[in-house]
């Protein structure tokens, strides 16, 4: 049986994991629904790992948050002054659910328009994981690393962004 998606997420998940030699990933992850949130956090953490990667991840309370979170750790990443460790690339992870008003179809269009516009714009190599989905049932068959692992997707695709990047010589 699948935990209520409002249940109280794993405190013990960790912030910062993988190995040092290849990229560095930040996971930036909306916790509204904090169970769907962890299942979709193993995942990435799982592919991350898988290549060779590190990763640290930050939350926000909603996917709306996503991409000014992004924003704001380029531009600290980006900063000589700044001690905190160069990102190579982000992954976005979140779940955002129908409910009876037109919130949810803002919330979708919203952070997905602010993802593409840093990617487009600043040539950033994100991941996009924020479930959009009608039900619960139909986020957890996403969510779940071994059912369709749309957080270790996202992880994949920010893994992928970020070989284009380096094959084309543009630096992170």
């Amino acid at each position: 049986m699948r935990p209520k998606a409002s249940d109280a997420g794993d405190p013990g998940l960790p912030y910062s994991g993988g190995t040092a030699g290849g990229p560095h990933l930040l996971i930036v992850e909306a916790r509204f629904y904090q169970a769907i949130a962890d299942a979709q956090l193993r995942g990435a953490m799982a592919a991350i790992e898988a290549a060779g990667a590190s990763w640290e991840r930050i939350t926000v309370p909603g996917a709306l948050e996503i991409p000014t979170a992004i924003r704001i750790a380029e531009q600290g990443s980006q900063s000589r002054a700044n001690r905190v460790r160069r990102i190579d690339g982000y992954v976005a992870l979140g779940c955002v659910i129908r409910g009876e008003t037109s919130h949810f179809d803002y919330v979708c269009g919203e952070s997905a328009r602010g993802l593409m516009d840093l990617g487009v714009s600043l040539g950033l190599a994100i991941g996009n994981g924020i479930l959009t989905v009608e039900n619960e049932e139909q986020a957890w068959a996403r969510a779940l690393p071994d059912e369709m692992n749309k957080g270790g997707g996202a992880a994949e695709a920010a893994l992928a962004l970020i070989e284009l990047r380096k094959r084309f010589g543009v630096a992170s």
